[in-house]
């Protein structure tokens, strides 16, 4: 039985006339769960609230994709070939500072959040920062809404102390959604071993991504994320190891984003030349890749969706209530 593929963070242009056909590339036999990031450091509540109701209603009327809110809804398209779809948030901006957002944007499908991306904000620290004072009291109080809501904290994009500091403040499992891993190579925005023993430790899943530059001086291969997904596996065992893409359909425009903001990125994204993606046609190759070096089916299946899976069960509301 061809395992579900768990796709735990990609980006569709963040604009309301985002083509959301393009998820079709990730169409799988055993059916494909994606998480599309619906905003970032510079979204209002509304900016989001837009294009949630943009993307939402591109997907409802999709022949091949489902909206999805529970894990119910998610394993109703196993082995479907069918691509259920949520939402994640790469950062706490756009709650402007009310934690009714929170349950708001999870009623809407958003199932994992970042407190902060790369720089510093009300909630903690970003993994660009050169000083890293960590999670403070309102990022701990979204971590604590974020699990009486339903929807994962996130850790990928934080600095090293909020990472840790939010493994700890959290009841339900923790995830870095799309993180390489640091010890293979010395990215900033990749995660160290401690915070991948923290994330284990709350049952989380640390999430392997393909963007070149954190897997490499710009390699997205599956040779390369191999290699990450392998040192991970080691250190924190296989059942607290998935996958992302993080592939940007909108590259274009976040090459031009990257130029346009240089308050929000560094030379750490920049000096390799345009960033790398490995498209999803090489990413559901991986499987395929895992099984030719002698990995066992039961871990295969783990890394390519069970895991993922497996905190959306513990973490995610049931179908039809909220989570408490």
């Amino acid at each position: 039985m061809t395992p579900l593929l768990w796709e735990q963070h990609t980006c569709l242009p963040l604009s309301l006339d985002a083509d959301v056909t393009e998820l079709s590339r990730y169409r799988w036999p055993g059916g494909t769960f994606a998480s599309v990031n619906a905003g970032y450091a510079p979204h209002s509540r509304d900016d989001v609230l837009g294009l949630l109701d943009h993307f939402r209603r591109e997907i409802g009327t999709s022949p091949e994709m489902d909206l999805v809110t529970s894990i119910a809804d998610v394993a109703a398209v196993r082995d479907s070939g069918r691509i259920a779809v949520a939402f994640d948030l790469e950062d706490s901006g756009p709650l402007e500072g009310d934690l009714d957002n929170v349950h708001r944007f999870a009623a809407l499908g958003v199932r994992t959040m970042l407190p902060t991306y790369n720089h510093a904000n009300a909630a903690g620290c970003g993994s660009l920062d050169t000083e890293d004072t960590g999670l403070t009291a309102w990022g701990r109080a979204i971590v604590a809404e974020m699990n009486s809501a339903g929807m994962v904290p996130d850790g990928s994009h934080c600095s090293t102390r909020t990472g840790l500091d939010m493994c700890e403040a959290s009841t339900r499992p923790v995830v870095y959604s799309h993180s390489c891993m640091r010890a293979v190579w010395d990215h900033p925005r990749n995660i160290t071993d401690e915070q991948a023993i923290a994330c284990a430790a709350t049952g989380g899943v640390i999430g392997i991504t393909c963007v070149g530059i954190f897997l490499g001086p710009n390699t997205p291969t599956l040779e390369a994320l191999t290699r990450h997904i392998e040192h991970a596996v080691e250190l924190v065992g296989i059942e607290h190891v998935g996958v992302s893409s993080d592939y940007s359909f909108d590259h274009e425009d976040f090459l031009e984003e990257i130029a346009a903001n240089p308050a929000l990125f560094d030379d750490s994204y920049t000096r390799w030349g345009p960033i790398q993606w490995m498209p999803p046609e090489t990413f559901l190759q991986l499987g395929h890749h895992l099984e030719q070096r002698g990995w066992a089916d039961s871990d295969i299946t783990a890394v390519l969706g069970g895991n993922f899976y497996r905190v959306a069960e513990q973490t995610w509301p049931e179908a039809g209530r909220t989570a408490s």
